[in-house]
């Protein structure tokens, strides 16, 4: 049955019901900073690098937090959904507000198709007769449903899937640290700190192959950014943004630091390998009883949690880009539990190109598409780091007003991101198996291009820059 519309079409980016609380938004901070590219992708890299992974997510996990101090500056200034691509909007024009919100929004869809790979190989490990495509599918039904209902439903599915997600890498943590204190378990004889270079030293395939990885740890990364989506439906964003953004660093050391540096002293790098959870590999390695099974299940969860983020960003993105004439203008309704329904639906259709590359090449599809996202997440990346470069200028200059949560060191934490991103995607553009997605964003850039020169031969307003509306976040302040 369709549900009723409200018509939100003469206030950009309003309508929203704000019905995410603080405990949810704290938990859907913690959860984007746990995600498959962890839980999954963190075996290939170690297979590539060693112990000195550990040191490749230290170092992205402080540019990630430069990144995100840049954007809680912006969002205190100016709390929106669709935040990057207003900023990109406001402060580098409308064809980069456009470019971003697109691009984010893809950046989703492919990230969506990971997880929705991922969860199918979970499947997979309990019930190999399963055809990947069949799981896929039915994860994907599933979360388009709760995604439809409300934002309060999203924010509490979010709550407890980060709640599995936080609990077990605790627990994998006490339990490794017992392990390689008292000795007990099957891995108790092996077990040591010195595992971290005792095999061929902590760089054992050398410098240059360590930082090839960063391609797939700042994957690991994506959706760290969503709290700032999540600003419209906030009920209050200037005491709940800041604190998600400034607990940043220990989730960090705690849950890819701390936890990546036990499960490598626990067990040798040497038996890690691309296509397999090491969290799973460390279970089965300490022999705790269905140990394996539970880490399983909860790597699982952390697919899905990641793909219903998918789901709900990418249909508040394309809100966002209907509220500025750059979609169709259907997009802008919100549904009579004020959720952009059809803007999910059109993303979910979308995302089921994933089931079909699960059908056409199961072994390859986690791959392609992670390589996809970490180009379109990099993009968002820079589009918040410049615009947060400019927002300064304006605030310097006395034309805009200063933020309540501004980030430590100006711009400077800033340009240091900006030089690091660039860097990732020379990176990028060397390694043959993760170039093409470069190609991709060739023909993605292309594709907005012509997108737009339609757009603004329709209606020219479209290419007008207009004044923000600053109020909103005055009142609230």
């Amino acid at each position: 049955m369709a549900s009723p519309q409200v018509d939100t079409e003469s206030v950009p980016g309003e309508g929203y019901e704000r019905g995410l609380n603080s405990r949810q938004v704290q938990m859907i901070a913690i959860g984007g900073a746990i995600g498959v590219g962890l839980f999954l992708g963190a075996g290939a890299n170690i297979a590539k690098a060693g112990p000195s992974l550990i040191v490749m997510y230290a170092l992205a996990g402080v540019i990630i937090f430069f990144i995100m101090r840049a954007l809680g500056e912006l969002l205190l200034y100016r709390p929106v959904s669709g935040s990057f691509a207003e900023y990109s909007r406001e402060f580098l024009g409308p064809f980069f507000g456009y470019f971003t919100g697109w691009t984010y929004w893809l950046m989703w869809i492919v990230t969506g198709m990971a997880e929705l790979t991922a969860a199918a190989i979970y499947i997979n490990y309990w019930f190999p007769q399963i055809p990947q495509w069949v799981t896929a599918l039915v994860f994907l039904v599933l979360l388009f449903g709760a995604n439809l209902i409300s934002v309060k439903l999203f924010g509490e599915i979010e709550f407890w899937f980060s709640m599995v997600k936080v609990t077990a890498i605790i627990g994998m943590i006490v339990i490794g640290l017992g392990v390689l204190t008292f000795g007990f378990s099957a891995a108790g004889d092996t077990a040591t700190v010195s595992n971290l270079w005792a095999v061929d030293g902590f760089f054992p395939k050398g410098i240059g192959s360590s930082l090839m990885t960063l391609q797939g740890v700042m994957f690991a990364y994506l959706a760290v950014e969503l709290v700032g989506v999540t600003a419209g439906e906030s009920e209050n964003p200037e005491k709940t943004l800041p604190k998600a953004i400034n607990t940043l660093p220990w989730r960090i050391a705690l849950f890819y630091v701390g936890a990546l540096t036990v499960i490598l002293c626990v067990v040798e790098w040497t038996e890690f390998a691309g296509g397999a959870s090491p969290f799973v590999k460390a279970f089965a390695v300490i022999g705790i009883p269905a140990g394996a099974g539970i880490v399983n299940f909860v790597v699982l969860t952390a697919a899905l949690s990641s793909c219903n983020s998918g789901m709900y960003s990418t249909g508040r993105m394309l809100r966002t880009l209907a509220d500025n004439g750059e979609a169709p203008g259907v997009y802008r309704r919100l549904s009579s539990t004020k959720t952009p329904a059809l803007g999910i639906a059109t993303s979910v259709v979308f995302m089921g190109i994933g089931v079909v590359l699960n059908y056409v090449v199961p072994e390859k599809a986690f791959g392609y598409v992670t390589s996809i996202a970490t180009a379109a997440g990099i993009w968002t990346w820079l589009m918040i780091l410049v615009s947060h470069v400019l927002y300064r200028r304006q605030v310097v200059a006395g034309r805009l007003p200063a933020s309540s949560f501004p980030a430590p060191g100006g711009s400077l934490c800033s340009y240091i991101a900006i030089v690091f991103l660039l860097f990732v995607t020379a990176l990028i553009a060397i390694d043959a198996d993760a170039r093409i997605c470069l190609y991709v964003m060739a023909g993605w850039a292309a594709v907005l291009g012509i997108g737009w020169m339609v757009l603004k031969d329709r209606n020219p307003q479209v290419a007008r820059r207009r004044e923000p509306a600053l109020q909103k976040a005055d009142d609230r302040a």
